[in-house]
């Protein structure tokens, strides 16, 4: 890929001239009049390096400067100062501009400062992504000895060497962010942005300004003009988690966008290319909502090219041991509390149960736990009630165990489950119907039956 570089003069014929002179060199080159499309454009055209003007009108050079440093920290800024203006472009320097170039400048001044500026980025960026993979060989995120997750992970870092699209199925709480993250640290956009978008959290109304952006005054809130996730992630990777949820207008849209790599904003006309890697997840069979007329044949087909299936917490039982200390080691540290051990009753207990909502359930589970053991050590007692089973609630059953008190004591079981998790996920009821692999409408019915207030 050619080294792109960004543009900002007011001057047309000194903006002709450097972008002549660039493109010679073979650059890729954008040029702009002013600060303030030299941030409307940094995501869209993604620059290796921004050449910019100090003096401009509508925002000058020291104001585009603030903004770039907000949004992109790490962007490489070469300023071009007028005589006289030196200790201006100095003071710029201090503040994180890469290097600064005088008027008139000398062609093959300029072209070395813009190679070693190249040379600059290409280097940091491979220090970024060696840390980033440093940290994910030493990261304890994905857990287990599981052989079918070890092959799993196995075939993560082969596609990650690739642009392939990736499809991850699973249940809810299997870890598939965890999946789409690892994908992109492997990859050689470890470096670019990781953007995670839940599309079964988002209004269907606010689906599409949230993917693409929007115009300013595209619609009566719209005051500024702002980038979709799309723009945000350009050079890296876009994690569309629950993918099943979009609606079909944003599927049209998404398809056109695999299609043709090109975006265009609510309101806007300007066509945005963007360089994105697409991964998407799923706890719904895909297959099945195209038959029922949900999901598109054609988008199926673009985002199938390389699945990755998440098998659930119940068929690697032979992992909890392993994800229960590294739980323990995690919310030691960040609840400061000093846990060592269970006892052999409760990892009994943690081992037998199936945990539905996976290994999201079981770190709620182990972190509550943690918090109401007071010398150290999980026992029985501090488990979940759900967790601990039908021999800790004997002193509510009547002595005759007759199918009714059965159905009793799964109904409260069901009831705190429920409680539990909507408490977690502040009485969301998508979020919380999410977590338990049940539909919004079954959990408002569940809820209405135990008369649980929202």
């Amino acid at each position: 890929m050619k080294p792109r570089i960004l543009i900002a003069d007011d001057e047309v014929s000194i903006r002709r001239v450097i972008t002549l002179l660039l493109k010679e060199e073979g650059y890729e080159v954008k040029a702009v009049e002013n600060g303030k499309e030299v941030v409307e454009t940094l995501f869209s055209f993604n620059p290796d390096v921004v050449l910019l003007d100090y003096q401009m009108p509508v925002m000058n050079g020291a104001e585009a400067f603030e903004e770039i440093k907000k949004v992109r920290p790490e962007q490489t800024v070469i300023f071009v100062t007028a005589f006289g203006s030196i200790s201006l472009a100095v003071d710029a320097v201090k503040k994180g501009a890469y290097d600064f170039i005088e008027k008139p400048f000398d062609n093959d001044n300029l072209l070395l400062k813009i190679k070693r500026a190249i040379e600059h980025c290409r280097m940091q960026g491979e220090i970024r992504l060696l840390k980033t993979r440093l940290q994910a060989n030493t990261s304890p995120s994905i857990i287990g000895a599981n052989r079918g997750l070890k092959q799993i992970i196995a075939q993560v870092k082969r596609v990650a060497e690739t642009n392939a699209t990736v499809l991850i199925h699973g249940e809810s709480g299997t870890g598939k962010e965890l999946i789409a993250k690892a994908v992109h640290t492997y990859s050689n956009r470890a470096g670019k942005p990781f953007i995670a978008v839940n599309c079964g959290a988002i209004p269907l109304s606010l689906m599409e300004s949230e993917l693409f952006g929007y115009e300013k005054g595209a619609f009566t809130d719209a005051k500024e003009t702002k980038a979709g996730t799309f723009e945000q992630a350009n050079g890296g990777t876009l994690f569309l988690d629950e993918i099943g949820e979009l609606p079909m207008d944003a599927q049209v849209k998404l398809l056109r966008v695999l299609e043709d790599r090109k975006i265009t904003r609510i309101g806007g006309k300007k066509v945005i290319p963007v360089d994105v890697r697409i991964i998407a997840a799923t706890n719904r069979t895909l297959e099945e909502e195209v038959q029922k007329g949900n999901f598109r044949l054609d988008l199926l087909y673009r985002l199938n090219v390389f699945t990755v299936t998440l098998p659930p917490l119940r068929e690697r039982k032979e992992d909890i041991p392993l994800l229960v200390d590294h739980f323990i080691a995690k919310y030691n540290q960040t609840l400061n509390l000093s846990i060592h051990t269970l006892s052999r009753e409760a990892m009994e207990k943690i081992t037998a149960y199936n945990w539905p909502g996976n290994v999201r359930d079981l770190e709620n589970a182990i972190q509550s736990s943690m918090i109401l053991s007071p010398d150290g050590t999980i026992r029985t007692e501090h488990l979940p009630l759900r967790v601990k089973g039908y021999e800790q609630m004997e002193s509510i059953l009547t002595p005759q165990n007759d199918g009714n008190n059965i159905r009793e004591i799964n109904a409260q079981v069901e009831k705190e489950l429920i409680l539990e998790t909507l408490k977690k996920y502040n009485f969301s009821r998508t979020l919380t119907a999410e977590a338990l692999n049940i539909s919004r409408k079954t959990l408002f019915n569940k809820m209405k039956r135990y008369k649980i207030d929202s």
